[in-house]
């Protein structure tokens, strides 16, 4: 498993560097896209897909794996998924506060499956919903970067 950071150390790098995410886009039978709404900063209150942030000496089968198992309860194999590409998502905040802005390199990876929503862990969000593509481009209280996901990279 991926080190921990003790918090002051954390802000410092959240301060000063680019952090490494994972965010996975699920998909349903009905085509509709997983959200959650966030509890923590950055993007708290938002509708999110899932995901979180690379830990050191973690790797990226191992941060899959250990997302797919903290935000969904689940475990697929990565190779079970579509490689969206990297994302940069940058935000005025972080999880310290408003003091800090937090800058993104998320790697978005698509899985096509079913949930139940009632089963799926409240630690990250703690409401969930499936949405279309188009009912997710137009809402206003779903995060900009998660559009992203939607839209054509330019």
């Amino acid at each position: 498993m991926g080190q921990v950071l003790n918090d002051s150390l954390f802000k410092t790098i959240v301060a000063n560097t680019p952090l490494i995410s994972i965010d996975l886009i699920i998909q349903n039978s009905q085509k509709k896209i997983l959200l959650g709404k966030r509890i923590n900063r950055p993007a708290q209150g938002y509708w999110f897909v899932p995901g979180g942030r690379v830990r050191k000496n973690e790797t990226l089968i191992n941060t899959f794996n250990r997302l797919l198992k903290e935000e969904l309860g689940i475990s697929i194999s990565l190779s079970n998924t579509t490689f969206l590409g990297p994302f940069e998502h940058f935000y005025s905040d972080s999880f310290f506060g408003e003091d800090v802005k937090t800058h993104y390199i998320a790697l978005g990876y698509k899985l096509n499956i079913d949930l139940d929503l009632s089963k799926l862990p409240d630690i990250q969000h703690n409401y969930y919903r499936w949405v279309s593509i188009n009912d997710l481009l137009s809402a206003n209280d779903v995060h900009l970067h998660t559009k992203y996901y939607f839209q054509d990279k330019k």
